[in-house]
C-alpha cells in the first residue's frame, strides 16, 4: 500500500484515530468536530479502497490494512515534523504577509478604526484585508484568518464565537420617538419597513407588532438597509452594533427573538498557526471584548 499520492492532511486524521481509538478523542487532538474526523476517514478509506477501522462499543480498532499503513504514515509524520522544526524559526517572527477576510460592516465599523494600533505595534506584518460577503477558502490559502457574522460556521473550519450578536428594530429618531411615546397602539399605526431581498414572507418582528405595514424596500446588504432607514425610508431590524453606530438611527422599544448569530474567529485546522496569525487573533479578540456593549445594544459614549 503506497501513500505517495495521498494528502498529508487526510493522513493526520488516520494517525489521530489510530492512536486515540475514538472519533471524539481524535477530534479533540486535532481541534475539529468528531463528524469531520469521520468524514475524512471515510474519504481516505474510499481513496484506498479498503476498510481501515472496525467499530465496536469500545471504540475504533485498526484493521490489518490500517496496521500495514500505520508504519508508513508514522514515518512520514516524522519527516513532516522535521520540516516544521526547520521552519519554526521563520514562523515565530512577527513579520510577513497576513491575509484577513472580513465582511464589510464588521471591517468598517469594528476593525478599521483600530487598525493603526495593530500596524504600529507590528510594523513588519504586511496586513491585507479581504472584505467580502463570501467566506474565502482558507484551506487553499486564500486567507489566513476570518472574522465572520454567522449562525453556523463551516464544519471544516475551527475557531470560536467571540460574542453572540443581538438585534433590534431601528428607525429614524423622530419616528421612533413618536412610536416609543406610547401615544398610539402600534398595531393601529401605519409603518413602512425595509426587509432583506429574500424575506418573501414578512418576518415575525413585523407581523408580531404591526398590523398596518408596507414593504418600502428590499435590500441584499445590511449596511445599505441601515443607511436607507437613517434617511427616513422605514423601520428595519439590524444587528445592534450596526444600528447603534449608524448616525440618525434609534432603537424602537420592542422585544426581538434571541439571535442565533455570532461573531466568529475562524481558521482552517490544517494550517499551522504562525506568530503573526496569533498576534492578529489576540488583537481582534481584544477589540470585540472592548466593544461588547455595542454588540449588546447598550448605549455608550463614543463607542468607536
Amino acid at each position: 500500500m503506497h501513500i505517495n499520492e495521498m494528502n498529508w492532511n487526510d493522513l493526520k486524521f488516520f494517525l489521530a484515530l489510530s492512536r486515540q481509538g475514538s472519533l471524539s478523542a481524535a477530534g479533540r487532538e486535532l481541534g475539529v468536530k468528531h463528524t469531520t474526523v469521520a468524514r475524512r476517514i471515510q474519504a481516505l478509506e474510499s481513496h484506498l479502497g479498503t476498510r481501515l477501522f472496525d467499530r465496536s462499543r469500545s471504540g475504533y480498532a485498526m484493521t490489518q490494512a490500517a496496521e500495514n499503513l500505520f508504519e508508513q504514515v508514522a514515518a512520514l509524520e516524522e519527516g513532516v515534523q522535521r520540516v516544521d522544526q526547520q521552519g519554526s524559526g521563520r514562523d515565530a517572527a512577527l513579520s510577513g504577509p497576513l491575509r484577513l477576510t472580513i465582511a464589510h460592516e464588521l471591517a468598517n465599523r469594528l476593525i478599521i478604526p483600530e487598525l493603526e494600533r495593530f500596524c504600529c505595534k507590528y510594523p513588519a506584518i504586511e496586513l491585507e484585508l479581504i472584505m467580502t460577503k463570501n467566506l474565502m477558502d482558507l484551506r487553499a490559502m486564500e486567507a489566513d484568518l476570518a472574522l465572520r457574522m454567522t449562525p453556523n460556521p463551516p464544519e471544516d473550519l475551527v475557531g470560536r464565537e467571540l460574542v453572540t450578536m443581538r438585534h433590534g428594530v431601528y428607525g429614524p429618531e423622530a419616528i421612533v420617538d413618536q412610536l416609543n411615546s406610547g401615544e398610539k397602539n402600534l398595531k393601529e399605526v401605519q409603518v413602512k419597513v425595509i426587509l432583506f431581498d429574500d424575506e418573501i414572507t414578512p418576518p415575525s418582528w413585523v407581523t408580531d407588532h404591526f398590523e398596518q405595514f408596507s414593504v418600502v424596500l428590499r435590500v441584499d446588504d445590511v449596511g445599505s438597509m441601515a443607511a436607507a432607514a437613517a434617511k427616513g425610508m422605514g423601520l428595519v431590524k439590524l444587528p445592534c452594533f450596526i444600528g447603534e453606530t449608524e448616525p440618525g438611527l434609534k432603537r424602537l422599544d420592542l422585544a426581538t427573538q434571541p439571535s442565533k448569530w455570532g461573531i466568529w474567529m475562524l481558521y482552517h485546522a490544517d494550517l499551522r498557526e504562525t506568530a503573526r496569525v496569533r498576534a492578529c487573533k489576540e488583537f481582534l479578540e481584544d477589540i470585540v471584548q472592548q466593544k461588547r456593549s455595542v454588540f449588546y445594544g447598550e448605549k455608550v459614549t463614543n463607542p468607536f
